[in-house]
């Protein structure tokens, strides 16, 4: 499972940083555009959208393996090594849940909007929310990884370790 779990991080990474370079670009080229040609493009603004919700959706779930999500150490830093256990495995376990919850809302939205379309883009408007069950499932496998890891007593070995 770990090295299927590091390759399914570092795949969504790996998007996640071109999406990122991607999205730079056509903003770019959209101020470009407006401002040195006189007419941006019409597509520009919404496939630097369509691209932002795909890549901060794949960074997040890939966070939450990597362990570079917000969180607040201060609880977990002044309780017990028992309790602190215990409260890892209460996160995780809610972490699963919300991945849960993200992959069925996320599939419903996708497909509810999937007749629609962008029109400047020409695609459907549910591949745009098509990340979110995808992440949803990640993040729940990522939770499952960690929850066994605690179980066991042991820790997931971050990418950069």
């Amino acid at each position: 499972m770990s090295a299927l779990s590091r390759f399914l991080s570092q795949l969504a990474l790996w998007f996640s940083a071109i999406g990122l370079v991607a999205m730079t670009a056509i903003i770019g080229w959209q101020v470009f555009g407006r401002y040195l040609l006189g007419d941006a493009p019409a597509w520009a603004e919404q496939a630097a959208l369509f691209l932002m919700l795909w890549f901060i959706l794949f960074a997040a779930a890939a966070g939450v393996r990597e362990g570079f999500h917000i969180r607040l150490s201060l609880l977990q830093d002044s309780i017990g090594e028992a309790s602190r256990k215990t409260a890892a495995m209460i996160c995780h376990l809610v972490v699963l849940l919300f991945g849960a919850g993200m992959a069925w809302g996320g599939a419903e939205l996708a497909l509810a909007t999937w007749q629609h379309d962008i029109p400047t883009l020409g695609l459907p408007r549910g591949l745009a929310y098509a990340p979110l069950p995808a992440a949803g499932v990640l993040i729940m496998f990522f939770s499952v990884e960690h929850i066994l890891a605690e179980r066991s007593g042991s820790k997931v070995e971050p990418l950069w370790s």
